[in-house]
């Protein structure tokens, strides 16, 4: 992995964002920083040259893939957490349940893992690593629940009087409270269907049908 991989990765050229990246690599840098982290290394005294180092690559290497190292962790983040689900797109009913159900799955991952719990905490004494995790990941996740919201709006399972981006909280703010604010609080089986079917009930328009 270290070798050939590194030299051919080193030799690319063009946009970051536009050129083939070797998953090879990239998994080495990412291993790299989570080794690191499991060591105790606090997210502070990271620096792209001990990363690069302990992954086997050039600073370079690491340069062409990321601006710098708030970027990198926000991906290490997201190797370390749940991928985010696939929406089914059958209801806006069903989408939401998916969308809750990932943040369940987070929650319950950042409990059982000690590092990634570690993680998320020191992100949020960092402001730019928090920064920019808002920005790459939780901001896209809002966005498409808003979306989610307004279509059901258009397609009649909501009411149109709402507004999305308050009921997007509504939606999610029960399971981040469980999640974040009470972690002794249960994560059962179930409660994200519970979540999102005892706020519809209220919120459907008048003429539609129960659920």
């Amino acid at each position: 992995m270290e070798g050939t991989h590194v030299n051919l990765a080193d030799s690319q050229t063009g946009p970051v964002r536009g050129r083939p990246r070797s998953e090879a690599v990239e998994r080495a840098i990412i291993e790299g920083v989570m080794k690191l982290l499991e060591e105790g290394v606090p997210l502070a005294e990271l620096s792209i040259e001990r990363i690069a180092r302990t992954a086997g690559v050039g600073k370079a290497t690491i340069y062409r893939r990321w601006s710098g190292k708030e970027e990198l962790f926000v991906d290490v983040v997201r190797a370390a957490e749940p991928p985010d689900a696939e929406l089914p797109g059958t209801s806006m009913r069903d989408d939401l349940v998916v969308l809750l159900e990932s943040l369940r799955q987070r929650g319950l991952l950042s409990r059982s893992s000690a590092i990634l719990h570690n993680v998320h905490a020191q992100m949020k004494s960092s402001p730019k690593v928090w920064t920019a995790y808002h920005t790459l990941v939780v901001a896209p996740r809002r966005r498409l629940g808003v979306e989610v919201l307004r279509r059901g709006q258009r397609n009649g399972e909501l009411r149109e009087d709402v507004d999305v981006e308050l009921l997007n909280d509504l939606f999610v703010g029960p399971m981040l409270l469980r999640s974040v604010m009470r972690p002794d609080a249960d994560l059962p089986d179930g409660l994200s269907e519970q979540i999102v079917d005892t706020l519809l009930e209220g919120l459907r328009p008048v003429s539609s049908p129960p659920l």
